[in-house]
């Protein structure tokens, strides 16, 4: 989840450019290989397939890793970040659709469940794609990027027709995910969510492990894991297991905001739990 940025220092940059190397050869060895349980979806496969082989979109997670992090000292926005938002996104996919949700590009197309993991998996690794550019408005410079990329991916897995319906589909997804972003379809919404929830122990901590205690940081630092099972009034319930009350400001305030507006709100249940004696005191459950 993103955080206000802060003003990195030298001693910033320079762990930042020592924990992922400093050249582009020094990075690519370093490189994330992505992955997902693809349940016999053989074009969810493909499209993997695809991407792992593709240089040139690594080196764009590569130069927004290094606008967010090294230059901004924000939190991760590079290949690790979209891989994880990647297997949320397919997994809250799979729950909704288990629990009788049917994906829009069913709905809308008749196309398969198997296309709408294609959908939401490609609209999360390229979400981000904007921040090799600048964090401003880097949602709808995603999509100029992402469009390029979907044009050369899609062609060898659906025929013309399909795979422009496929690509509009995605580059709704990546421009619904913004704060004030209003996602018309399931799938949209999933990927809006799934960008929200990458704040699992030590994946938001970097700004305060830089020195920044803000609200921000302090409360990303607090949120130990994230669940994500079937839910019992609902199809999909995410169980939140926090360090320190500070933690509720992630959900209060910033989860919230992603929820509202996705689409998904009646799907979804959220429960949060905080660990420690000293704060049972104050603060044991959080509902959403």
């Amino acid at each position: 989840m993103a955080e206000e940025p802060m003003e990195p220092d030298d001693q910033t940059e320079a762990a930042a450019a020592g924990a992922f190397g400093r050249t582009v050869q020094e990075r690519m060895q370093r490189r994330v290989i992505m992955n997902v349980a693809d349940r016999h979806n053989p074009r969810l496969r493909k499209f993997i397939e695809l991407v792992n082989a593709d240089d040139e979109l690594y080196g764009l997670w590569l130069a927004a890793n290094v606008n967010a992090i090294e230059r901004l000292g924000m939190t991760d926005h590079g290949p690790v970040h979209v891989k994880i938002v990647m297997n949320i996104a397919v997994k809250l996919l799979r729950l909704l659709i288990s629990g009788g949700v049917q994906p829009s590009v069913v709905t809308n197309y008749g196309l398969e469940t198997n296309d709408a993991e294609v959908v939401v998996a490609a609209a999360a690794l390229m979400h981000d794609l904007g921040m090799s550019i600048h964090r401003s408005d880097h949602e709808a410079y995603s999509l100029f990027i992402a469009q390029m990329k979907l044009r050369e991916l899609l062609v060898e897995m659906y025929e013309e027709a399909a795979a422009a319906v496929v690509r509009s589909e995605i580059l709704h997804a990546i421009i619904s995910h913004r704060s004030d972003g209003r996602p018309l379809t399931v799938e949209a919404g999933v990927v809006r969510i799934a960008d929200a929830l990458d704040m699992a122990k030590g994946r938001s901590r970097i700004p305060f492990a830089a020195g920044s205690t803000s609200i921000h940081s302090l409360s990303a630092a607090a949120i130990e894991n994230v669940v994500i099972e079937s839910g019992v009034q609902k199809p999909v319930r995410l169980r939140i297991e926090m360090s320190n009350s500070a933690g509720v400001f992630q959900l209060d305030q910033l989860f919230r905001e992603k929820l509202a507006g996705s689409g998904l709100e009646s799907y979804i249940e959220l429960e949060a739990h905080i660990e420690g004696e000293g704060e049972r005191r104050l603060f044991q459950e959080f509902r959403l």
